[in-house]
């Protein structure tokens, strides 16, 4: 998933694009673009609702329920269907973990689309 002012994952890099987007907490879900190239599943129900792919309006109700503690400031989103996992490995996770360490973040929810 992609913000509305975020460019998209680009669909020409051979493997999947390994590049991230930051996805601040405050954004309105339904402004959430769906990007991936992936011909192996039927995209309709994740345009129409992006919380099928990044399910943060659920987060959010857990949160204001007290199921769940908080959300981080911000959230990453990376390409699905990404054929070369060496790239994800080498050039991504080393640019995300990081990321997950400054925030303090005691749990990552990882969604494969």
């Amino acid at each position: 998933m992609v913000a509305s002012d975020q460019r998209p994952f680009d669909n020409a890099i051979r493997g999947g694009d390994p590049s991230i987007r930051e996805i601040p907490a405050d954004v309105d879900v339904s402004t959430l673009m769906e990007t991936h190239r992936s011909e192996a599943f039927d995209h309709r129900g994740i345009r129409q609702d992006p919380n099928l792919a990044f399910p943060l309006d659920r987060l959010r109700d857990l949160t204001e329920a007290g199921r769940i503690g908080s959300l981080n400031h911000r959230h990453l989103s990376i390409m699905g269907s990404v054929t070369a996992p060496g790239r994800l490995i080498k050039k991504t996770i080393p640019l995300v973990v990081p990321r997950l360490l400054l925030d303090k973040v005691d749990m990552a929810l990882l969604i494969p689309v």
